[in-house]
């Protein structure tokens, strides 16, 4: 199988639980949801395409391309990790959407090379066995198959989305995370007062975007 892959890079997890943990981001082209062009907003499926902001579209971005193989990808990811470290590496497959593409083959090709694996996934698609943390962030109207995980981190607030139906879910840890449109701090602080209200979710702010990081 071949991989299209947008960028591929080394950062800080900027969200979430696992937020501030230097990783090797490989963001994959593509998504079930919408097609990640503007002319297609209208279009997209689960709601979030009226307000996604990243750019899955194509193989230009910083260390993509078409990849040939699970070893290629893999190699690649290593070759971005920090050279001086003797920490585990980590990799966060993301998109778009990346169960697309993210098979056993890649799965085993990166634990190969030692990494732990996390994804962040809409939850609309099954997930292969051995990734080592899910990240599912629920889309609107999409319909939601992955009950499961070790985070379920919800964009806030979304038409129709009322954090409480997820709240039976099999997750450690459920987030709230500000939706980043030009209500941000009105989003931000809907999303505190409800985190406080409801103290089984903590807020998630997309602090790469505070940092000024990719």
């Amino acid at each position: 199988m071949k991989y299209s892959v947008k960028e591929v890079y080394y950062t800080v997890q900027g969200e979430g639980a696992q937020s501030g943990r230097p990783a090797v981001f490989v963001r994959f082209s593509g998504c079930n949801l919408w097609s990640g062009l503007d002319n297609d907003r209208a279009k997209g499926r689960g709601g979030c395409s009226a307000w996604c902001d990243t750019d899955f579209v194509g193989t230009d971005g910083v260390g993509g391309g078409q990849f040939d193989s699970a070893h290629s990808l893999a190699t690649k990811a290593l070759d971005t990790w920090c050279k001086t470290s003797n920490a585990q590496p980590f990799v966060v497959c993301t998109g778009g959407e990346p169960l697309l593409q993210l098979d056993e083959k890649l799965i085993d090709a990166f634990h190969k090379n030692g990494f732990e694996l996390a994804i962040e996934t809409n939850g609309t698609l099954a997930i292969p066995r051995g990734v080592d943390w899910t990240c599912v962030s629920p889309k609107g109207s999409a319909k939601l198959i992955v009950h499961t995980g070790n985070e379920l981190k919800l964009v806030f607030p979304q038409i129709g989305m009322d954090p409480r139906r997820f709240e039976h879910l099999d997750f450690h840890h459920f987030s709230l995370q500000p939706l980043d449109n030009n209500k941000r701090d009105e989003n931000t602080k809907a999303a505190l007062e409800y985190c406080l209200a409801h103290p089984k979710w903590k807020l998630s702010l997309q602090t790469h975007k505070y940092l000024g990081v990719p």
